[in-house]
């Protein structure tokens, strides 16, 4: 899958928490984050693996943290922030959560120490990230689907990235296998399945 990635090439994983499960979800499967990080661990040097989510932290019980804790005990570095409440014109809340800048920040500070970064968005913003960590001489992989209904990877994200690998095509590889959930939790993690409600980047939520 990274063999273009050389055995004493250094890289980091950068996942955008929210379009990941986006675009899996859309091609019909979950992520089982332990076969990711084992499957993009077999070339060259991974040197971490970043996790962007944002935190709704006034809840008394959060859908995503169990996932991010598990995530933060199992070799991920795990980026956070609270998310944002606001009454829209229509008299709806909606809760927001971009992980855009925390996630640019983090790949163009790395940028200088890595050969190689693989980013875990189709999302069209990162398309000047991806120049301009290009300009640092490190390549750029895009993981991402154009197999979902609409395509999750943006035109413009995939024609500036080097390397462009399908989702749907490392399904046999990532998927999680749907089995008794508290195996499931003891072998691989807890389901992002928060992101249904309340971490994709405009959920909205109805007044009571």
């Amino acid at each position: 899958m990274l063999d273009y990635i050389k055995d004493d090439e250094k890289y980091c994983l950068f996942i955008d928490g929210s379009n990941l499960y986006a675009s899996a979800r859309g091609l019909g499967f979950d992520i089982d984050y332990k076969k990711l990080l084992e499957s993009f661990s077999h070339n060259g040097r991974l040197i971490r693996a970043y996790y962007y989510t944002a935190v709704v932290e006034d809840q008394d019980y959060s859908p995503i943290r169990p996932l991010v804790d598990w995530l933060d005990y199992n070799g991920f570095t795990i980026v956070t922030k609270p998310t944002k409440e606001f009454t829209d014109d229509t008299g709806r809340r909606k809760i927001k959560g971009d992980m855009d800048i925390e996630l640019a920040i983090d790949m163009l500070e790395m940028a200088d120490q890595l050969d190689h970064a693989i980013l875990f968005s189709g999302d069209g913003d990162f398309r000047r990230l991806v120049e301009a960590v290009q300009r640092k001489s490190t390549r750029v992989t895009v993981v991402s689907t154009v197999q979902s209904q609409p395509p999750m990877a943006a035109d413009e994200l995939r024609r500036q990235a080097d390397f462009f690998i399908e989702l749907n095509d490392l399904a046999n590889e990532v998927a999680r296998k749907h089995q008794d959930p508290q195996q499931y939790e003891q072998n691989s993690g807890p389901t992002d399945d928060g992101y249904d409600e309340d971490y994709e980047e405009e959920a909205i939520v109805e007044h009571a």
